[in-house]
């Protein structure tokens, strides 16, 4: 497992990870928002009332409405982005990666128009009689690059599990595991079926569950945020300045936190923001091209509503509770993930100020120290060798142990530079618990204890999580389901929804940071020819856009 998260991360540092990305990305964003004169604030009231529907023609070619198309695109988006994501950002970043994440949104409303706008406008009616659409299809017929259209949708199936099946899941079994008591492979195996129902019934059967779970499931999130919020009033003033105070100098070491660079903050934030919202991946565009308009740009202003929902307004609330809880910084009992822990040759201590600098220093990257390799001899759950430390979830471990089922371990451990190799024990799972940080889905988890409902606050994220992560997993169903259309028609799409659906199941018990990587992986594949293209079509776009507004004054 380790080997394999070493790969992703690898791949991932030189994609969604690297410097280039995330200035491509908001560059994208920015250009595009100057260009067209910032319409995330110029069209907000007019996205307003076409969503609303008083545009809306019956007649009009398609398979969904204007909301059921934001619902549906809501849906792929509202997820563990906006629950895990969030606190993955903040635990990597520190608090200052949410305000990149917010950036994001707010230049990736632009983003989300314009690519929907193109989109809309070059879709085509299938074999099927069904509505596709999506950027494969500019590319295709506005392009005139197959080759690149090809990319995209191989690109999108790929995502479609690494963004809307695989750590949808995963999130989900976490919580309800650690809530409820409840196995991994129960929630998948039961939440698999319901997928399978659902899908099956196309782009209509998807809408209309989402048009219905949406608003709902968002308005209770929200209402739990609040009463934690509410719980630490005295602390949302300090948060909002530990989120803009440090945008360029970084997070400082606080509580078992080891500290953040700006470059870590930015990085995290833009990386996380996007696979928040999905501004620029090209995913959203293919729910929206289903929609029933005889203007492109107007759905396109339908969807520039999504970033500010998703990100601005659901993700900086779930950043709040994280950072006024002061949950983000504290350790607590836990089960390591092999991925998450690594052994250093040499002791350091907290408590002592140089040691944790020099700890911080190798977490950020700045000055490596020694790993250990070879041998932890254990006895009764005691790590008796001595001269290590060790890390897990980029914090000190305390009060390691090491388990068998659930009973304490007696034998020995190998280390292979730094990394920890558990054996297996015929139907036994060797493990490590102790104290550390949290990140994803426990970490929020653990902030939502932290208001008034005290520990049944807890409940708020797995169901939360049920809702959010298992409607981003049917929507993502339908981009894969697209992609494979266009790719080799749709008498394909049932063995695809066949293999999604035993991914959804079997990443229930996968270990969740191998997950998280193959995710950042699969973004950046389906983002970079999407942008790419939107970019060449950029005086497309501007006319468009210009006729439509001159014909929206006609009427008014």
């Amino acid at each position: 497992m380790q080997e394999l998260n070493n790969i992703l991360s690898l791949i991932d540092s030189h994609f969604g990870g690297s410097q280039w990305f995330v200035f491509l990305l908001l560059g994208t964003g920015l250009f595009f928002t100057v260009y067209l004169r910032f319409p995330q604030v110029r069209f907000f009231r007019h996205a307003l009332k076409v969503v609303s529907g008083k545009y809306d023609n019956k007649h009009d070619i398609g398979d969904t409405s204007h909301f059921q198309a934001l619902s549906t695109a809501l849906s792929g988006t509202v997820g563990t982005g906006n629950i895990a994501g969030v606190a993955l950002a903040i635990h990597l970043g520190g608090p200052s990666a949410l305000f990149w994440m917010l950036m994001t949104a707010f230049l990736g409303m632009t983003t989300k128009m314009v690519e929907v706008t193109l989109s809309h406008k070059y879709r085509e009616q299938t074999e099927d009689g069904t509505i596709s659409g999506g950027p494969m299809y500019y590319m295709k017929h506005r392009l005139h690059m197959p080759w690149l259209a090809a990319l995209f949708a191989v690109a999108t199936i790929f995502s479609s599990f690494g963004t809307g099946c695989l750590p949808q899941i995963n999130s989900i079994s976490n919580a309800m595991f650690s809530s409820f008591g409840i196995r991994h492979y129960i929630t998948g195996a039961i939440l698999a079926v319901l997928l399978a129902l659902i899908v099956i019934g196309g782009i209509k059967r998807i809408a209309l569950v989402s048009e219905r779970l949406i608003p709902f499931m968002s308005v209770l999130y929200i209402m739990g945020a609040v009463s934690v919020l509410a719980y630490n009033y005295d602390n949302i003033l300090p948060a909002f300045g530990a989120v803009f105070g440090n945008i360029f100098s970084g997070t400082a070491a606080s509580g078992g936190f080891l500290g953040a660079t700006v470059v870590w903050a930015f990085n995290r934030g833009v990386n996380r923001g996007l696979f928040s919202n999905e501004a620029g991946q090209g995913s959203a565009p293919i729910a929206h091209a289903a929609a029933k308009a005889e203007e492109p740009v107007s759905e396109g202003m339908v969807a520039l509503l999504e970033p500010f929902i998703d990100t601005i307004v659901i993700c900086l609330i779930t950043g709040l509770v994280l950072i006024s809880s002061g949950a983000w910084m504290e350790k607590y009992d836990n089960q390591f993930q092999q991925a998450d822990t690594v052994v250093l040759s040499g002791t350091y201590q907290e408590k002592i100020p140089e040691q944790k600098a020099l700890v911080s220093g190798h977490i950020l990257g700045k000055q490596p120290l020694p790993l250990f390799t070879g041998t932890l001899q254990v006895e009764d759950g005691k790590i008796l060798t001595t001269g290590i430390t060790i890390l897990h979830a980029r914090s000190f471990a305390e009060d390691v142990r090491v388990k068998s089922d659930k009973e304490p371990y007696t034998g020995s451990l190998a280390v292979q530079n730094g990394n920890v190799v558990l054996p297996v024990l015929k139907d036994k799972q060797v493990y490590l618990t102790g104290k550390s940080l949290l990140h994803s889905a426990p970490l929020s988890t653990e902030a939502f204890k932290k208001g008034f409902f005290g520990d049944w606050g807890q409940y708020i994220i797995p169901f939360s999580l049920l809702l959010f992560a298992f409607t981003t997993a049917v929507a993502w169903s339908y981009y894969g389901d697209r992609a494979v259309t266009y790719l080799w028609g749709s008498k394909y799409v049932r063995a695809y929804h066949i293999i999604y659906v035993a991914g959804f199941f079997l990443a229930s018990f996968t270990d969740t940071t191998i997950v998280w990587a193959f995710s950042g992986v699969t973004v950046a594949l389906m983002t970079l020819p999407n942008l790419i293209g939107i970019l060449i079509l950029h005086k497309e776009v501007k006319s468009s856009v210009d006729s439509y507004w001159k014909r929206v004054r006609g009427k008014l």
